[in-house]
């Protein structure tokens, strides 16, 4: 079949507004349209793979703690997919809020760009070239608007299986465990309060795996990702002192916690948190591989782990980077400060312009003209962030009100403005929230007002 037969296949099933061109290919639009040309022009970049940056660094590090053959690599699989491979496979209910076109960017109603770099998991397994597998890739989701939050970001998901038919007699958890005891011991402080399994809350794959094979798997990748952890909070204290940023938590024994946590497509789930400046910060999630995810690639011997983290999180912390929106940045005031070839040295920051803060009040609509059909808070962050782009540094809800006789609702937003490079002026902050508000009232039918 042509190209033109294609078209014409799917001109009669979708209702087709028109074409898109997206990372130097062709795509259909139609009424799940919904990228923005902020996210749209973003695609290219891919910063995991750009020399020198600290995400493609931050990708370097954890790569290193995951060595070849025993571990393939996979860094450029396409940011468009399939719904089926991003919901679908990974077992994502049909009401799933992930599947909204208000937390996701949808190419067409069939295809979106991708929500996380599980995508790929099925077609990995399917390939079915190693052990185990690390893929990287950008991944993109509509979001709030802070300094540790950007439509576009980075992921880095890994997994490691045994195959039944590869082991003697079978046994998969003596081989798990044997592999275990190969792992680097550490010292470090771990609580673990929560069971490995429970039956309710994070439940046992009863019908594929053994108790003592989920148990095998669960110590295996408890253990991989605490050396992982361990690793790159050495160089991130090696680089604070390099840099002499000298602290108390430089010096402050590393803590981990482990908890109880559910995801789709892993059975039971955990989620690891390290105790980082005063506080505990979620830093990755993980478990058992769904036995129905294996299936369906063609390899129900096989089992495993995987788990997921996002790499912006770690380079944040590994760099003391600030802010999400400078990894974006093409100043090479920042970029010149980071390279593979030379030891991990932290941020240190080149302007301190002040930020420049605007407020927005409005009536919420009954029913509203965006996609949703009703006011939804991300589909608001979208039109500030495709309109003031990364002079946006937050947007935060800071007033709520009803009235009581009337129950219409009102919000207050604080839109904060800020650059990198200049200091901002009043008239173009006055001009540009002017033209949000405008965009705001047009797209979701909201009614400005003044302050109460």
């Amino acid at each position: 079949m042509n190209r033109l037969s294609n078209f014409q296949c799917l001109s009669s099933t979708l209702n087709i507004n028109g074409l898109s061109r997206l990372d130097g290919r062709i795509y259909i639009q139609d009424s799940w349209s919904n990228i923005p040309p902020n996210v749209s022009n973003a695609i290219p970049r891919k910063l995991h793979l750009q020399k020198d940056h600290p995400i493609a660094i931050t990708r370097n590090i954890i790569e290193s703690q995951f060595p070849s053959p025993t571990y393939k690599y996979y860094r450029d699989f396409p940011a468009v997919v399939s719904v089926e491979k991003n919901f679908d496979s990974l077992g994502f209910p049909l009401n799933h809020p992930g599947r909204s076109r208000t937390d996701t960017y949808y190419v067409n109603q069939i295809q979106v760009l991708r929500t996380h770099t599980s995508a790929h998991q099925l077609d990995t397994f399917r390939l079915n070239q190693s052990p185990g597998f690390l893929i990287s890739a950008d991944v993109y989701r509509r979001d709030t608007i802070d300094r540790s939050h950007y439509p576009v970001f980075h992921q880095l998901e890994g997994a490691r299986v045994w195959d039944r038919n590869g082991i003697p007699g079978g046994d998969v958890e003596k081989a798990v465990l044997d592999d275990l005891e190969s792992l680097p011991k550490h010292n470090m402080l771990v609580l673990d309060l929560d069971p490995l399994i429970h039956p309710t809350k994070n439940p046992l794959q009863s019908e594929h795996h053994s108790e003592g094979e989920a148990t095998a798997i669960l110590m295996h990748l408890k253990r991989t990702l605490e050396l992982l952890v361990h690793q790159v909070f050495s160089k991130s204290r090696n680089a604070a002192i390099a840099s002499g940023n000298i602290s108390a938590d430089v010096d402050e024994p590393l803590k981990l916690r482990w908890l109880e946590d559910s995801f789709p497509f892993t059975s039971p789930s955990h989620q690891l948190e390290v105790f980082w400046r005063g506080a505990w910060l979620e830093l990755l999630g993980c478990g058992v591989i769904k036995q129905s995810l294996l299936i369906n690639a063609g390899v129900p011997n096989q089992l495993g782990w995987a788990f997921g983290v996002g790499l912006e999180r770690i380079a944040m912390m590994l760099f003391n980077i600030p802010d999400i929106r400078l990894f974006w940045s093409d100043e090479p005031r920042f970029l010149s400060q980071f390279s593979e070839s030379k030891p991990l040295m932290q941020y240190k920051p080149y302007s301190a312009y002040p930020p420049c803060p605007r407020d927005v009040s409005f009536w919420i609509p009954k029913s509203s003209p965006s996609a949703s059909g009703a006011f939804h808070e991300h589909e608001m962050m979208e039109i500030v962030r495709s309109m003031g782009g990364d002079l946006v540094e937050s947007v935060e809800l800071i007033d709520s009100y009803q009235d009581k006789e009337t129950k219409r609702k009102s919000f207050t937003y604080r839109i904060s403005y800020r650059s990198f490079d200049r200091t901002l002026t009043n008239p173009e902050i006055n001009n540009l929230q002017s033209d949000i508000e405008k965009r705001l009232v047009d797209q979701l039918g909201v009614e400005l007002r003044g302050p109460r």
